[in-house]
C-alpha cells in the first residue's frame, strides 16, 4: 500500500512538472509571436505610404508651366536692349529673284487713291471663353488703288480726224480700278489677343502669328471704298486733259473725248 501511494505521488509530481514545462513553452511561443507582431507593426508604421497624384493636379501643373513659359517669353521680348545683349542678329538668306513673265500694258494710270482702314477681326468659340479659345486682332491697313483707262482697247474706228486735221474725236472705254496694293511700311498690327489654346497652337505651328486673314480683309474693305469713291471719274477727267494737251501740241485745235 505504501509503495502504491509513493508511486502515485511520484506520477502526480511528474505530470505536474510536465504541465509546468508545457506552459512555459507556450508562454515562450506566445511572447515570441507577440514580439514578431510588434516588430511588423513598427515596420508598417515606419514604412511611408505612397499615394498617387490625381490627374487633374498634373494637368493644372502642366498648364501653369506653359503659362509661365509664355509669360517669360513675353516679358523678355519687352525688355529693351535684350536682343543686343544676347547677341541676336538677322541674316538675309534670300535666294535670287526670278523673272517669271513679262506683261505688256497699254493702259494709262490717270488717278491713284490712298486708303487706310482699321480692321477689327474677332474669332471665338461657342462653348469656350475667350481666355481659352479665341483671337481678336486690330490691324491698320494702308494701301493704294489706281484708276486707269485701257488705251489698248481703242480701235481705228474709235478715232476720227477731219480733212483739215484740226478736229479730232476719240471714243475711249470707261476707266477701271486696279487691285488694291497694301503698303507694308504703313500697315501694322496694333494688338493681337489670343486664348490659351490658340497660343499653344501657334507654338506648334509652322506659321505662327500669320496676318493673312486681316490683310485679306483690309484689301477687301479698301476695294469697297474705292468702288464707292469717284476715283474712276477723276481718272477720266485726267485722261481727257492729257489727250487734249497732247493733240493740241500736234496742231489740233479741237479735241473731243467721249467714254463708252
Amino acid at each position: 500500500m505504501a509503495e502504491n501511494r509513493a508511486e502515485t505521488r511520484s506520477g502526480a509530481r511528474d505530470e505536474e512538472r510536465g504541465r509546468t514545462a508545457e506552459d512555459e513553452r507556450n508562454r515562450t511561443d506566445t511572447d515570441q509571436g507577440s514580439a514578431t507582431r510588434t516588430e511588423r507593426q513598427r515596420e508598417e508604421r515606419v514604412r511611408p505610404v505612397r499615394q498617387r497624384t490625381p490627374w487633374w493636379v498634373k494637368a493644372v501643373g502642366a498648364a501653369a508651366f506653359v503659362l509661365a513659359l509664355l509669360f517669360a517669353g513675353l516679358k523678355l521680348s519687352l525688355v529693351p536692349g535684350l536682343d543686343d545683349f544676347l547677341g541676336s542678329r538677322t541674316n538675309d538668306r534670300t535666294g535670287p529673284t526670278l523673272l517669271q513673265s513679262v506683261q505688256d500694258l497699254s493702259r494709262y494710270d490717270a488717278a491713284s487713291g490712298n486708303f487706310q482702314v482699321v480692321v477689327d477681326l474677332e474669332k471665338d468659340a461657342k462653348l469656350l471663353p475667350d481666355a481659352v479659345r479665341g483671337t481678336r486682332t486690330l490691324y491698320v491697313g494702308a494701301g493704294t488703288v489706281d484708276a486707269y483707262v485701257d488705251l489698248g482697247r481703242v480701235k481705228d474706228k474709235d478715232v476720227t480726224v477731219d480733212e483739215g486735221r484740226t478736229t479730232a474725236t476719240l471714243r475711249l472705254p470707261h476707266a477701271a480700278l486696279g487691285k488694291p496694293a497694301l503698303d507694308p511700311d504703313r500697315s501694322y498690327t496694333v494688338s493681337k489677343q489670343r486664348g490659351l489654346l490658340d497660343r499653344l497652337g501657334d507654338f506648334f505651328s509652322d506659321n505662327p502669328g500669320s496676318e493673312q486673314a486681316v490683310q485679306q480683309l483690309a484689301v477687301k474693305h479698301i476695294a469697297d471704298a474705292a468702288n464707292e469713291s469717284r476715283l474712276t471719274a477723276r481718272a477720266e477727267q485726267n485722261t481727257t486733259r492729257m489727250l487734249e494737251g497732247l493733240l493740241r501740241s500736234l496742231g489740233f485745235t479741237t479735241v473731243k473725248v467721249t467714254y463708252a
